[in-house]
């Protein structure tokens, strides 16, 4: 498969993810801006949860760039983490009509956790067809935020139990690592593009 098609069926899907997501806001019965406050954890997990796609599909694209062939492994993987990212809309869902509950907090957890390690398997199956000396291999190096990830993760589902808020926080700051722009793709792909021009 082409790599062009290969990135448009992803971003076709998480932009699908994105619109259901925002379809869970539902119109307040009122025209005051009073009738909104009952939405506040439902925009609040909601965007937490758009922080989140972005950053996947952030990640995915500069992957992709980096990617020369695409094996039927790898289609495998990239479903495998589409898949834990179209469950996110749901556990978003959850968070916001139960107010950051316990149960749901830990779902969204975990819903997050698996999403990072298909993340991972993902970008394992691309080093292991590109090679371990690869543009990928090279640019992500020792991958320190994609292991601080889980820990947060697992910590953040172990704290939904005792104070659901500090579960939140944990989500939020783990999303915040991401959220600062990772350029050691871009920063590769552009070392290499000025090697071949030499």
């Amino acid at each position: 498969m082409k790599k062009t098609r290969f990135e448009a069926f992803s971003d076709g899907v998480l932009a699908i993810i994105i619109t259901i997501m925002v379809l869970e806001i539902k119109v307040p019965h009122g025209e005051q801006f009073s009738d909104l406050k009952g939405l506040i954890p439902i925009f609040l997990s909601y965007a937490l949860s758009f922080i989140y796609i972005g950053i996947y599909w952030n990640n995915h694209h500069h992957m992709v760039s980096a990617v020369n062939m695409v094996t039927g492994g790898i289609l495998w993987a990239n479903l495998h983490l589409l898949f834990w990212l179209s469950l996110i809309p749901f556990a978003t869902g959850w968070i916001g009509e139960n107010h950051f509950a316990a149960a749901p907090m830990t779902l969204y957890g975990f819903v997050l956790l698996m999403a990072g390690v298909a993340y991972y398997i993902l970008q394992s199956r691309i080093i292991k067809n590109e090679g371990k000396h690869s543009l990928l291999a090279k640019a992500i190096g020792k991958d320190l935020k994609g292991k601080i990830s889980p820990f947060l993760y697992i910590t953040a589902m172990a704290f939904s139990w005792l104070n659901p808020i500090i579960s939140g926080v944990i989500y939020l700051i783990a999303a915040l690592i991401w959220l600062i722009p990772d350029k050691r793709i871009e920063r590769a792909l552009r070392q290499n593009n000025e090697a071949g021009d030499i």
